[in-house]
């Protein structure tokens, strides 16, 4: 028999949090965290982490677990996700994966193999060093043409996914996509994916309106603390919510601008989280808006515990 695992995925901003806590109330689960930014120290704002009065006094697990300086790969996620659900099954509670990264959670719960061609440090370096001088453009244009495929999946600013796929082609003469293609991905576990997702006007608008009590919590004042340490070419500080505030610390952008830019950016990823999660795993989907959302976290909540009496 395979652990049970039950998921929670969608968008940001859909409501994913909330949904999770009322599945582990009632099926007595604890919550792994699935966003590859929740597990740093100090970065909460921009993140949206789970609050101690959301969490409800249910477990939560890999958040907080590194400093922003820190560096932390998938391979790294994969490694710690297997260590709880097999700490939490042994408890007899139910592992409850919520978050938005979707890769990290396929990572996490099928055989997913990673190139296990090792890093080429002084390469590494180099590219970094040029990525600096000339821009990453040049760079993201040359994977489009060896390897389309991948680099639909990179944005050309994750610098350390565009240094790592075209590190694997120059160094073996294979491409990433060629590596994974040639995986059967099976999974590990049990898994029921729960899906929330919204209307997109609805959702971009409450991914506006997040942002603006974002910049109200003190998003500002989170990121230039992070940012007047030194960390600003950390790994940490290339997530959404971080990276768009570099510019105006730097005084080439106004504040009004970056906000923009902010909402823009956050609402792209939501439209790469959806499509992603649509087209790489197995999810029962479950459309939500204000009007219906208890309704439909309680039909959720119906529908599991008759998926769970069958098992």
């Amino acid at each position: 028999m395979k652990p049970q695992v039950i998921t929670v995925v969608g968008p940001t901003a859909v409501g994913k949090t909330e949904l999770s806590v009322k599945i582990a109330k009632q099926f007595n689960g604890e919550i792994i965290s699935g966003d590859s930014m929740q597990i740093y120290k100090g970065m909460d704002i921009g993140t949206a982490k789970v609050t101690e009065e959301e969490m409800q006094g249910i477990p939560h697990h890999l958040i907080d677990c590194k400093n922003p300086s820190d560096s932390f790969s998938v391979a790294d996620f994969q490694s710690l996700v297997r260590q709880h659900i097999s700490e939490i099954t042994e408890r007899n509670h139910l592992p409850i994966i919520a978050g938005g990264t979707g890769l990290y959670i396929q990572a996490a719960l099928t055989n997913y193999r990673f190139a296990d061609k090792k890093r080429d440090d002084a390469y590494q370096k180099q590219l970094e060093q040029k990525i600096n001088e000339r821009g990453a453009m040049g760079f993201y244009e040359k994977l489009k043409q060896v390897d389309p495929e991948q680099a639909k999946k990179i944005h050309p600013n994750n610098t350390r996914r565009l240094i790592r796929a075209l590190e694997i082609y120059e160094t073996t003469g294979m491409t990433m996509s060629q590596y994974l293609t040639n995986q059967q991905q099976e999974s590990l576990y049990d898994v029921i994916s729960i899906g929330l997702e919204m209307d997109r006007a609805r959702l971009y608008e409450r991914i506006n309106n997040r942002v603006d009590l974002m910049m109200k919590a003190g998003l500002l004042e989170e990121v230039r603390e992070l940012y007047d340490q030194g960390l600003k070419d950390a790994q940490s500080m290339k997530a959404i919510g971080y990276k768009e505030f570099i510019p105006y610390f730097e005084e080439e952008q106004s504040l009004p601008y970056t906000v923009e830019i902010l909402k823009r950016n956050s609402r792209r990823y939501a439209k790469r989280q959806l499509t992603w999660f649509k087209n790489k795993m197995d999810v029962d989907w479950y459309a939500i808006n204000e009007e219906n959302r208890e309704e439909k976290f309680q039909k959720i909540l119906n529908d599991l515990a008759g998926k769970l009496e069958k098992k």
